[in-house]
């Protein structure tokens, strides 16, 4: 317990100096720099800005909840990690779920570790942070990927020496991003695992993607019957997918009124109308919880 208590008075000690504009930090060769860079400091929650380049969007308010009364109890266990952007300023390099946890949870300030480093660097330890997680979902995973490799310019190579993955995983998680969005947002979701998505991917068209995406859902499709309903299609035998032909009588809507719906629900929306501008919309839901997603989305 003295033990704790002494690193927290260290941590205080040090946030004051930071706040003294005489001993302001700019960079690793200052005067006290050795000090701040690398220890565990106590800062203001209201010096911290979050992260830009933050990967992750998705946060479950449920499980900030449970840790925000963990953080009540406990404290925050586990220091955050930020950069030096200006005279007692931070910004946000890992740790989002923490900070977010412990402003529910009313704290005023957080331990942190301090680096100075640059744009680059601050998304490079954000992404391969992020990516080290055990909670993050397949399309999380394969977006940080992505990123590392359109705005860093690394290769499938590069990324796998920086993240510790062989360069096989790494190609399998990108591949995900070549589903239809609404699958993406099912794997996302939970709907589907990642073997189903990878199942899917050897299909091209989205539309054919979508049916068998809906099909291993009303039918609860395991991966192996997924991969053998591709198969099927792939060798020109028709799947057992119903596809309602469009009547000549129906008016010709726009293929964009149906992906914008689409997108918007997370998942296949159809839309007809008649000659004459009257006609429906048609929400499909799978489920008693996706129901409840789509009516939280219709009340947003």
């Amino acid at each position: 317990m003295a033990k704790a208590i002494k690193k927290q008075a260290l941590g205080r000690g040090l946030s004051a100096l930071l706040k003294d504009p005489e001993n302001d930090i700019k960079s690793i060769d200052d005067t006290n720099a050795e000090k701040v860079v690398g220890n565990i400091i106590e800062l203001d929650l209201d010096a911290i800005e979050i992260n830009p380049f933050q990967p992750r969007t998705n946060f479950n308010e449920d499980s900030l909840q449970e840790l925000a009364i963990s953080i009540e109890k406990l404290g925050v266990i586990q220091p955050i990690t930020v950069r030096k952007v200006g005279f007692n300023k931070y910004q946000l390099i890992s740790g989002e779920r923490r900070l977010r946890a412990s402003k529910l949870a009313g704290l005023t300030s957080v331990p942190a570790y301090i680096r100075i480093a640059n744009d680059n660097d601050s998304l490079i330890m954000a992404l391969v942070e992020n990516i080290q997680r055990h909670d993050l979902d397949p399309i999380e995973i394969a977006m940080s990927y992505q990123r590392l490799m359109e705005e860093i310019s690394l290769t499938q190579e590069q990324v796998s020496e920086r993240v510790g993955k062989k360069r096989s995983t790494i190609a399998n998680y990108l591949r995900l991003l070549r589903l239809d969005p609404i699958i993406q947002t099912g794997i996302r979701d939970g709907f589907i695992t990642m073997g189903h998505g990878r199942a899917i991917i050897n299909i091209d068209d989205f539309d054919v993607q979508t049916d068998i995406y809906h099909k291993i859902i009303l039918e609860n499709l395991s991966v192996r019957e997924t991969e053998a309903l591709v198969k099927k299609y792939q060798e020109n035998i028709s799947p057992e997918i119903v596809k309602q032909p469009a009547k000549k009588s129906q008016l010709e809507l726009p293929v964009t009124y149906k992906q914008s719906f689409g997108k918007f629900f997370g998942t296949k929306v159809d839309i007809k109308a008649n000659p004459n501008g009257k006609g429906k919309i048609t929400i499909p839901f799978y489920s008693e919880e996706d129901l409840e997603r789509i009516i939280k989305l219709l009340d947003k």
